[in-house]
């Protein structure tokens, strides 16, 4: 399994590592809050951490939803994060051209599930030549990653995050097959499991997505019970007033918590995949 620098931090998939942050940009002083306080709490529990916040949500359900201060915003206000707290940081791409003004920045891109079949998008994260961690799509099977994972490797990048985030179930629902993990595991790639957005209610609310946010403790735990290398989880301060993606988020005063009891299943399944382990 292959280990990559993000930034100042290694992802190995023998040590638990965290991707998290809010979902969107909403102001300076909220994402400067949570990224200090993650630090905080992932430094005293030994997790390699990468903020993440997006500075356009342009996938929303209506087309009045806040969808986020904007790339040359956003862009300044991830630095920001990066060169005072010291940590790295990975947003989303939408379009082909942001990848380069993107990397002059963060230190991984994303691609949107929605968007990881879009061939001009991956060449363009690829070639800015830092790692790219590449949703799998809610209406794509594990196998049918290999096609995305070639466009990549093709356009000279083999830095690669492969991210389950659950499937299409009928309308308004997703549910998590949890071989997933399994069948992209065998690429040769990280792969994350991102708790949240598993449990979202796709335009569940009319005109915004829904959510179950008392599901995610239960399927991160499923998910690197299975072998998830690492988790992704959107954490906001109040949630229940975010601009996007509320009722899927984690509360910030309950994510250690939960990080403690992600720690102790991803060390007890590599101990026991190294033989270690002992009853």
């Amino acid at each position: 399994m292959r280990t990559m620098k993000v930034g100042n931090i290694t992802v190995d998939t023998s040590i638990f590592t965290l991707i998290a942050g809010p979902c969107v940009i909403e102001s300076e002083a909220q994402v400067m809050e949570v990224a200090a306080r993650m630090k905080e709490i992932t430094g005293l529990l030994g997790i390699p951490f990468i903020f993440k916040s997006s500075f356009d949500k342009a996938n929303r359900t209506s087309i009045s939803s806040y969808r986020g201060p904007g790339i040359n915003e956003g862009l300044r206000i991830l630095k920001k994060i990066k060169d005072e707290l010291g940590i790295p940081v990975v947003t989303d791409i939408h379009e082909p051209y942001q990848a380069e003004l993107a990397a002059k920045v963060v230190d991984m891109l994303q691609i949107p599930a929605f968007l990881c079949r879009q061939t001009d998008l991956l060449i363009a994260a690829a070639e800015t030549g830092l790692p790219v961690n590449i949703k799998k799509a809610q209406f794509l099977s594990a196998k049918d990653m290999r096609n995305v994972i070639t466009k990549v490797e093709e356009s000279g990048n083999e830095n690669i995050l492969l991210c389950e985030r659950g499937n299409t179930f009928g309308y308004n629902n997703l549910v998590v097959d949890m071989t997933s993990i399994i069948e992209m595991k065998k690429f040769g790639y990280p792969v994350v499991f991102d708790a949240t957005h598993s449990v979202q209610k796709p335009g569940g609310n009319l005109i915004s997505t829904g959510g179950n946010r008392e599901y995610v403790e239960h399927l991160a735990k499923a998910a690197l019970a299975v072998g998830a290398d690492a988790l992704f989880l959107e954490v906001h301060k109040d949630p229940d007033n975010a601009k996007s993606d509320g009722p899927n988020m984690v509360k910030l005063d309950e994510i250690e918590v939960m990080l403690k009891k992600f720690i102790k299943i991803f060390k007890a399944v590599r101990e026991v995949e190294s033989n270690s382990y002992s009853l």
